[in-house]
């Protein structure tokens, strides 16, 4: 289990068996939040703040704002807590986001943090592939194996309500179109890693991009994230079905819940905005 990832521990898989109405697996995990693990809820909010924002860089970027660390975060950074698109932009980058904890702690992939750094605006997702993930078989990028995996993962999130949508069909109709934007999205990482000056995370994802001698074994994800209140195993399998999907035979379905998860949300990015 990862030890960069604070709250790994918090998230359990249920012994509890899930599939789709055409008999795939999906695998479920619940979010166990601890509210009173003070120090594991700090470290988190730094590690989720800075998929937006480098603590190093904020100072820079806040200089002649007349704000402070917080009200920069929350002003012009953060999707806001309440109007415009900002809540529904919260629920989907925490998705992606936990998804992205998920695939490194238990399933044992790379994911680079790009994605949020360079938001033009802040109450919109970024477009492209929601999560890339990469693993390694071999020693090094510079050493392919046909055994290393790319998996692309859309993610779609219900934080509240009181009824179930069906989010993880939702997901996996969305996966199928992962394999036109792959290409794109391993690009726009790729230099946003550059431009960090991390060259090994680029020389990591350039071992994917196109012009190959040495293939992979691309693998597609689909995932949805419920607040515990409304997530239905049985209203999953009923409403998700991945026949005719074009990479069905490496899918990889996932479910995460917790309870009151839209409130946690709103918490996280209160104390990563005021604990920066």
């Amino acid at each position: 289990m990862s030890t960069t990832i604070p709250h790994a521990a918090w998230l359990k898989k249920t012994s509890h068996k899930v599939t789709t109405s055409d008999g795939v697996a999906v695998d479920v995990f619940e979010l166990q939040i601890d509210n009173s693990a003070a120090q594991t809820l700090s470290v988190w909010a730094k590690c989720f703040r800075e998929h937006y924002c480098l603590d190093a860089q904020i100072d820079r970027y806040r200089r002649g704002t007349g704000k402070s660390r917080a009200e920069y975060l929350t002003d012009m950074v953060f999707p806001d807590e309440s109007d415009d698109f900002g809540p529904a932009t919260r629920s989907g980058d925490f998705a992606e986001i936990i998804i992205a904890d998920l695939l490194e702690s238990q399933f044992g992939f790379w994911v680079p943090r790009t994605r949020y750094d360079d938001k033009l605006v802040r109450n919109e997702s970024p477009k492209g592939t929601d999560v890339l993930a990469f693993k390694f078989h071999g020693a090094s990028p510079s050493k392919p194996s046909r055994q290393d995996v790319l998996v692309s993962f859309e993610s779609k999130a219900q934080l509240s309500g009181k009824k179930a949508k069906p989010r993880l069909q939702d997901a996996v109709n969305d996966s199928v179109k992962d394999v036109y934007r792959i290409s794109e999205s391993l690009n726009a990482i790729k230099r946003r890693l550059i431009n960090r000056g991390d060259d090994d995370g680029a020389d990591r994802v350039e071992r994917f991009q196109e012009g190959l001698e040495v293939p992979y074994v691309r693998m597609t994800g689909a995932a949805a994230v419920f607040c515990s209140s409304v997530y239905d195993s049985a209203h999953v399998s009923e409403t998700t079905d991945c026949a005719g999907h074009e990479n069905f035979d490496n899918l990889m379905l996932v479910v995460v819940h917790a309870k009151e998860l839209m409130a946690f949300v709103h918490a996280l990015y209160e104390r990563a905005a005021n604990e920066a």
